[in-house]
């Protein structure tokens, strides 16, 4: 289950139960399964906090979103400190490729939110963005620090 991926590597805490691998969440609290989704999830919370000092804190894992009358859920929202919305990820298992249809889901979930920074990875491959105000999108070559945001 355990796949190596682009982030660097963190120390979980990961157990056995009955058939299943789980792994701690420290945001939510609680053991999940460990599927290549959650993997990535947690990696990505991990670099975002130690290599992007975003406060976990301002971090919140499986926001629930309403859209056209049905229930969806973000990957990773972060807030600021004012308590908005500035950061959405969408996380994706790694042999998932990431194409035109998982940046339509980010989109469709930000229409609710409105946040300034997307990101999409699969943990092999992180794509981030920047949507300016005049409109207009503008391709990250990296995932910003929290101070940037």
């Amino acid at each position: 289950m355990v796949q190596g991926l682009t982030f660097p590597p963190y120390d979980f805490q990961i157990d056995r139960y009955s058939d299943n691998e789980l792994i701690w969440d420290d945001l939510r609290k609680k053991w999940f399964v460990l599927t290549p989704e959650e993997w990535v999830r947690q990696h990505l919370v991990e670099f975002l906090y130690r290599e992007r000092a975003f406060p976990k804190g301002l971090m919140m894992l499986e926001h629930r979103l309403k859209i056209n009358q049905m229930d969806r859920r973000a990957d990773l929202v972060v807030y600021n400190s004012e308590g908005k919305p500035v950061f959405m990820a969408e996380c994706k298992r790694p042999k998932i490729k990431l194409d035109q249809h998982t940046l339509d889901q980010i989109a469709r979930y930000n229409l609710i939110l409105g946040v300034p920074y997307l990101l999409i990875t699969n943990g092999l491959q992180h794509y981030c963005l920047k949507l300016h105000k005049s409109g207009t999108v503008e391709w990250l070559k990296d995932i910003p620090n929290f101070t940037e945001l």
